[in-house]
C-alpha cells in the first residue's frame, strides 16, 4: 500500500477506545468508541459489543452513549437525555439524568430509568439497586426529595443568579468542571424498580471513590467545610441495616482506589511524609483491629505513559477473587501486573506501548492499548501475547508515513535519563534539519514511545522531534520523582544535557533551527527555559505556570500542590517561591515566544500565560499568545475538534516560521 503524509488533522479520523467492560456472564465485553464530530465542533461516542469468538458488533448509532454499565449479561443501561426537552432541562441546570436500556439481543434503545440527579459513576449492587455518585449543591439541599412546587422555585432563583458568583470555599473551581463551591459528590443508593433514592454520605462530604460488594459500599471522601484537605476518610456502609462505620479517620491519609479485594475492604493510600503529594501508595486493608498495611511496591498504581490519542478512560485496576490487577508505568511503557496480597506481583502484558484500560472475567484478559505505532485497538491476552482483535485505527498504521522513535539515554549526575529521537519522515542523512524538544507535563508522568499525534506531524513537516523525561517523573519510584523545592534546577540540567546528546548524536540537525514546546509542567520548563538559554529559536509554551505565587491562589489545587512542591509558601519564604518562578526571569528572555493557553484552564490558571506574555512584550521580545475560549487544561488531549486542530496549527505554524 502506497503511504501517505500524516496530515495536521488527520487525529479527526481516530478511533478512540474507553470503558472496556466485560459482561456478568463473561460471553461478551462492550467498549465506547469516539469519533470526531466535525460539523457538530465535538464527539461521537457509539457502543460496540465483542463477542467471545471475536465478532464486532456496532449497538448504537445516535453518538450519545459515552458511558455505561451492564445491567444484565444481556442488558446495558446508558445515560443519554434522548427527548429535546430533557436536554433543554439539563443545559438550564436542572439535576436529571435519564438511563437508556438496550437489549443485546435486538431492539432499539428504550428509557430505562429517570432521575432527579446529575448522576457521575454508577455501580450495580447484588440485589440490583444502583450506587451512584450524584452532584450536591449544598446551597440547595436535596433537590431530589422537593416536590414540584420547590423544585420550580429552585430553578428559578438559580436562573435569577446565573449572574453571579458567590465563593465561600476552596477549592472553588476545578479543571473540567467548572464553579464547584459548595458543592459535593455524593453517594446514594437508587432502586430502579421505584426510583427510591436513598442518600449515604453525609451532604458536606465530597465522595471520591467507591465500590460494592453485596449489601455492602465502601467508600473514601473529604469532609470539608471552606477548605478541602488533602487527606480522606474511608467508610463502610451497609443497606442491610443502614449503618455507617468509619474505616479511615479523615485526617490521617491521603486516599487514592478503594475496592473490595476478596471480600475485604482495602485502599491505596500514602502518609505523604517522605516524598510530599506526588508520593507513591501503600496498600492497606480494613480487618478486626483496625488498619493493616500489606504492600509497599514504589509505583502508581493506575499510571501511564502520555500521549494526546485517547479520550474517556478506562478500567486501571481490577480485582478477581484472589488477585489485584492494575497498570503501571514502568520508565518509558506501560504493564499490566497481577498481584497477591503480598506484593508479589506477575507481569501479564509489558513490552513498548500502553494499556489505556482493560478488564478481567475467569482470568480472561482484555485490554485497550498501543502497541508499537498503532493506535488503540481492544486486544485478548492468549498465552501470554497480545492478540489485537479490533482494527478501528489500522488504516493509520498501514497508510499513513510514521516516524518510529528511537531510545536514548544519557546520564546527568549520575543518573540514567531515558528518552527518545524521532527523526524526520524521509530523513536524508546528508541533508540538514530544524528540530523540537518536546517536554512532558506532570511532572509525574512520563513519555514512551506510543504514538503522540503531535510529534508524528512535525515529522512529517521534516522535524527531528526528540524528548525525554527528566527527573520528576513517573515510572522509576519515588526517589526519581521527587523534586520538591528544586523546579528548575536538576530538571533544567538533565533536559539542557539531554539537548546536547541529540545534536552530538545527530549532526543533522542544524543548532541553530531548535524550537522547544511543552505543556503544563513543560509549560513551566518552556517558561523556564527561555529565562536562562537562548540556545532556542523558537518557543511555544502552552498552558503554563508563570508565578507559583499567583498559581497558588487563583487555581484548582494550587494552595496544595504548589505548597508542596516548593516546600513553602509565599508567607513562608517569598524569596524561594519567586526564584522557581519563570516569570522572574521573563525580562532576560530574547526567545520568539507562543503562549497557548485556554480560558476554563483552572489547573494553570491563563493568568499565568497572559503574565508571560506581558512581561515579553514588555521587554522587547517577539510574543504571540493564543487563547481559546470554552477550553480547559485538557485542550490538546480533549478540546473540540476545530481548537485542537487551530492550536496544532498555531504551533506548527509559528515554529515553521521561526525554524525553517
Amino acid at each position: 500500500m502506497d503511504r501517505t503524509r500524516l496530515e495536521l488533522n488527520d487525529f479527526t479520523g481516530y478511533t478512540f477506545l474507553s470503558g472496556l467492560t466485560w459482561a456478568p456472564d463473561g460471553g461478551c465485553a462492550a467498549f465506547v468508541a469516539r469519533r470526531a464530530n466535525e460539523k457538530g465542533d465535538g464527539y461521537d461516542a457509539d457502543l460496540y459489543l465483542l463477542d467471545a469468538q471475536g465478532t464486532l458488533r456496532r449497538m448504537t448509532s445516535a453518538g450519545d452513549c459515552r458511558s455505561f454499565f451492564f445491567k444484565s449479561a444481556r442488558e446495558i443501561w446508558f445515560p443519554a437525555a434522548r427527548k429535546q426537552a430533557d436536554r433543554d432541562r439539563i443545559a438550564a441546570g436542572e439535576p436529571l439524568t435519564v438511563w437508556q436500556r438496550l437489549c443485546l439481543d435486538g431492539g432499539e434503545a428504550s428509557e430505562a430509568l429517570r432521575l432527579p440527579l446529575s448522576v457521575g459513576s454508577v455501580k450495580l449492587m447484588a440485589d440490583g439497586r444502583l450506587a451512584v455518585l450524584a452532584e450536591h449543591d449544598l446551597r440547595v439541599g436535596d433537590f431530589y426529595a422537593m416536590d414540584d412546587a420547590q423544585r420550580a422555585d429552585v430553578l428559578a432563583h438559580q436562573k435569577d443568579e446565573q449572574d453571579y458568583k458567590v465563593l465561600e470555599e476552596i477549592p472553588f473551581w476545578f479543571n473540567g468542571q467548572g464553579f464547584i463551591d459548595k458543592k459535593r459528590s455524593r453517594l446514594m443508593i437508587v432502586d430502579p424498580a421505584t426510583g427510591a433514592i436513598t442518600p449515604v454520605s453525609e451532604p458536606q462530604m465530597n465522595v471520591e471513590d467507591f465500590d460494592v460488594c453485596g449489601t455492602q459500599v465502601l467508600f473514601s471522601g473529604q469532609t470539608y467545610d471552606a477548605k478541602a484537605p488533602v487527606t480522606s476518610s474511608v467508610s463502610l456502609y451497609d443497606t442491610a441495616s443502614g449503618e455507617t462505620r468509619e474505616l479511615l479517620p479523615g485526617d490521617v491519609l491521603g486516599v487514592g482506589d478503594v475496592f473490595f479485594w476478596d471480600g475485604e475492604p482495602c485502599f491505596f493510600a500514602t502518609d505523604m511524609k517522605a516524598y510530599g503529594g506526588n508520593q507513591n501508595p501503600a496498600l492497606f486493608a480494613a480487618r478486626e483491629g483496625g488498619i493493616t498495611q500489606l504492600f509497599l511496591r514504589d509505583e502508581a498504581p493506575g499510571s501511564n505513559v502520555g500521549s494526546d490519542c485517547r479520550l474517556g478512560g478506562g478500567r486501571t485496576l481490577a480485582v478477581e477473587g484472589e488477585s489485584l490487577y492494575y497498570t503501571v508505568a514502568d520508565h518509558t511503557d506501560t504493564k499490566l501486573l497481577r498481584l497477591t496480597k503480598d506484593g508479589h506481583a506477575e507481569t501479564l502484558i509489558s513490552g513498548e506501548g500502553s494499556v489505556d484500560g482493560f478488564d478481567v472475567h475467569d482470568g480472561r484478559v482484555l485490554a485497550v492499548a498501543m502497541r508499537g505505532l498503532r493506535l488503540q485497538e481492544v486486544y485478548a491476552l492468549e498465552d501470554g501475547a497480545l492478540v489485537q482483535r479490533t482494527s478501528f485505527n489500522e488504516a493509520v498504521f498501514t497508510g499513513k508515513t510514521l516516524s518510529t522513535p528511537e531510545a536514548m539515554q544519557i546520564v546527568s549526575d549520575g543518573v540514567t535519563i531515558e528518552g527518545f529521537v524521532m527523526k524526520p519522515v524521509g530523513f536524508d542523512p546528508e541533508k540538514t534539519y530544524p528540530a523540537v524538544l518536546d517536554i512532558h507535563g506532570g511532572p509525574k508522568t512520563a513519555f514512551g514511545s506510543v504514538f503522540f499525534h503531535e510529534m508524528q506531524v512535525w515529522a512529517n513537516l521534516g522535524y527531528f522531534v526528540f524528548y525525554c523525561n527528566p527527573r520528576g517523573g513517573d515510572g522509576r519510584g519515588d526517589a526519581f520523582a521527587d523534586i520538591r523545592g528544586k523546579y528548575g534546577t536538576i530538571d533544567y540540567d538533565d533536559l539542557m544535557r539531554f539537548t546536547d546528546a541529540v545534536l552530538s548524536a545527530f549532526p543533522q540537525i542544524d543548532p541553530a533551527r531548535v524550537g522547544v514546546t511543552g505543556g503544563s509542567y513543560g509549560g513551566f520548563m518552556t517558561n523556564w527555559i527561555i529565562g536562562h538559554t537562548d540556545r532556542f529559536a523558537a518557543a511555544a509554551s502552552q498552558r503554563s505556570i508563570a508565578s507559583w505565587i499567583s498559581k497558588s491562589n487563583t487555581t484548582d489545587i494550587g494552595y496544595t500542590f504548589n505548597a508542596d512542591q516548593m516546600l513553602c509558601t509565599a508567607w513562608s519564604d517569598f524569596d524561594k517561591m519567586w526564584f522557581h518562578s519563570p516569570l522572574k526571569y521573563a525580562d532576560r528572555c530574547t526567545t520568539p515566544t507562543l503562549f497557548i493557553h485556554s480560558d476554563e484552564d483552572y489547573r494553570c490558571w491563563m493568568a499565568e500565560g497572559l503574565q508571560m506574555y506581558t512581561a515579553l512584550k514588555v521587554h522587547g521580545c517577539e510574543a504571540r499568545l493564543c487563547l481559546f475560549h470554552g477550553e480547559n487544561h485538557e485542550l490538546s488531549r480533549s478540546g473540540k475538534p476545530k481548537h485542537r486542530e487551530r492550536r496544532l496549527r498555531e504551533i506548527t505554524d509559528w515554529f515553521d516560521s521561526h525554524l525553517k
